[in-house]
């Protein structure tokens, strides 16, 4: 029931924002407030339950990629830059811009989640060290994979261009490791 709840709680953040009320959520899933509550006592413990499983899957999901001894490691910054958490869609510019104002602990945690990446900074750092990618500053180069990945947060762009989320990430990967340039020049 849980993992119903926390759905439709991102299902009406996408359709209203995050200004619906425990009637609202406790409607879509066809229940009474009182057994909502019986799950959750407010909104913000669903938007901690929520952003907690997002990151602990994402970081599951990171970890496995490292761990996974069949990927060059090539394979594994490209697999580890296109990960994708469950509730995608959750993160999206306008839920993120109303949950600094309505939420700012819950949006400072996510914010928090969104600009670490401690894996992948490892797994290029061991890159650099390899030669598999040029000497570059690995500081520099986690913000531009970090601001790269976030344009997938805009969700009124990826709708606007018939884009998925893991498509504009095989993009993004593919210009951050290989570059703009065709293989003729």
């Amino acid at each position: 029931m849980k993992e119903r709840i926390m759905q439709a709680f991102v299902d009406e953040m996408k359709d209203k924002g995050i200004k619906f009320t425990m009637d609202d959520l406790a409607s879509r899933l066809g229940i009474s407030k009182r057994t909502l509550y019986e799950h959750f006592s407010s909104k913000a413990i669903i938007l901690d339950s929520i952003i907690d499983l997002t990151i602990m899957e994402f970081d599951e999901k990171t970890e496995a990629i490292v761990k996974n001894e069949q990927l060059p490691l090539l394979e594994k910054i490209k697999a580890a830059i296109k990960v994708v958490p469950k509730y995608d869609e959750f993160y999206d510019l306008r839920i993120l811009e109303e949950m600094k104002k309505y939420y700012p602990r819950q949006w400072s945690k996510m914010n928090q989640s969104l600009n670490e990446w401690d894996a992948l900074k490892k797994l290029l750092e061991q890159g650099i060290q390899e030669g598999l990618i040029k000497e570059q500053n690995v500081e520099l180069l986690m913000k531009l994979v970090i601001d790269a990945t976030n344009i997938t947060l805009d969700r009124r762009f990826i709708w606007e261009n018939s884009i998925t989320v893991e498509e504009a990430m095989e993009g993004i990967v593919q210009v951050l490791l290989f570059g703009m340039a065709s293989e003729k020049n």
